[in-house]
């Protein structure tokens, strides 16, 4: 053992009585011991150190009102942080003694913290109820939320609600390696299958999304419906209606259709959302051309990227500019000669043509300028809002946000 290390040690709630925890000192003897007791419970602990014949180290935490559940789970976490600063590798939590709202308050405050905990019983009690002095039986509890994955789920949760699917993905598998109902392992067996499927999705990579949600969305929302659990149905279900916004896009085969532009708007909300504002501002960089491009395929179909299969009587000179075509700046040159090659006027190509030099370019200029363009300087928040809000100014808006649990 290093100097300064406790590698183990219990924490005990104090009552009236030594009994209960000088038991459990003596079945687990523990290195260290941190008492949580009362104004009147404290000379109990000065007792139990007494009659424990072996010297550790201990600490006390006081709390004015006992009968506090709020006090006592905040006594409670400060002996976890205690335990933690003497770099306890096992933490045992004795939940025998003390007032009520103490036990209670050392329970919510140590589950899922990796803790076990350690209760006295016996078949022998008093007038009072107590255990009679020298037929003490000591329990190990073991913690529920480790049986029922609750650790596990709320780290799932938090990595899906904040875009990290990849980590989302760990947590679920951790909690197929669990022993499992059939229903729950069917559950998460196929959450985890929708769980990839939106990595995909935020990758670009719609037919595989689409494909892994076809293969596990139903059945998913089948066994939540039968648990009756309203969250996961509201997410399930949220998707399940999301699944046609990826059906089109999927359907259109790469052509520049409306719901690519808003999927493209929507990823680089998740982008900015978790602070990542170079990889936004270059999704708002390509959001801007495939706004032209989706503009003039919903009125002439079409594909601007696609010279050979244009309509006929389109001029070869405009053909070979868009085989040739190079940067942002030649495609909404291209976009707005093509508009007035089919005599129209007012339209979003244009707009944006005509915008750029005042407008565009210096919003742009923030993402020439980044380290991962062409310069040094980090793209900040207010750059990507910057031109976010420009687009927004357009009519141009992101899909909606993904269900969170």
């Amino acid at each position: 053992m290093q100097q300064g290390e406790v590698p183990q040690v219990l924490i005990a709630t104090v009552g009236q009585t030594p009994d209960p925890v000088l038991a459990s000192l003596m079945e687990h003897a523990p290195d260290g011991v941190i008492f949580i007791a009362s104004q009147d419970s404290h000379p109990t602990a000065a007792l139990i150190l007494s009659e424990f014949k072996r010297e550790l180290k201990h600490h006390t935490i006081l709390i004015e009102e006992p009968e506090s559940l709020t006090e006592s789970y905040q006594a409670a976490r400060k002996a976890l942080k205690k335990a933690k600063e003497w770099e306890a590798r096992v933490i045992l939590a004795e939940i025998t003694g003390g007032t009520k709202p103490m036990i209670a308050g050392l329970a919510l405050a140590l589950t899922g913290q990796g803790v076990t905990f350690s209760y006295v019983g016996g078949t022998r009690r008093d007038e009072a109820g107590r255990v009679v002095s020298g037929h003490e039986k000591i329990r190990l509890l073991e913690d529920p939320t480790t049986r029922y994955y609750t650790q596990e789920w709320s780290a799932f949760r938090q990595a899906w609600n904040a875009g990290r699917m990849l980590e989302a993905q760990a947590w679920l598998e951790r909690i197929l390696s669990r022993p499992l109902t059939p229903s729950e392992e069917r559950f998460h067996r196929h959450l985890l299958g929708i769980t990839r499927g939106m990595d995909a999705w935020d990758r670009f990579q719609h037919a595989e999304a689409l494909e892994r949600f076809r293969a596990h969305l139903e059945p998913a929302l089948a066994v939540a419906e039968a648990w009756h659990h309203g969250a996961k149905v509201r997410v399930l279900t949220a998707l399940e209606a999301a699944q046609g916004f990826l059906e089109r896009i999927v359907q259109a085969k790469g052509k520049p259709v409306p719901e690519l532009l808003q999927d493209l708007l929507a990823n680089a909300e998740r982008r900015a959302q978790a602070g990542r504002y170079d990889d936004a501002l270059a999704r708002l960089y390509r959001a801007v051309e495939l706004a032209a491009e989706v503009d003039l395929y919903e009125r002439h179909q079409l594909w601007l990227r696609k010279p050979d299969a244009w309509p006929q009587g389109v001029p070869e000179y405009l053909k070979e500019r868009a085989r040739g075509m190079l940067g942002l700046k030649e495609v909404l040159d291209l976009a707005f000669d093509l508009d007035l090659h089919f005599g129209a006027s007012g339209t979003l190509a244009q707009v944006l043509r005509g915008d750029y030099e005042r407008k565009l370019r210096p919003l742009l200029q923030r993402r020439h300028e980044s380290i991962l363009a062409h310069g040094t300087r980090p793209v900040t928040r207010e750059d990507y809002e910057k031109m976010r809000d420009y687009l927004h100014s357009l009519g141009l808006e992101p899909a909606p946000e993904w269900p969170r649990w």
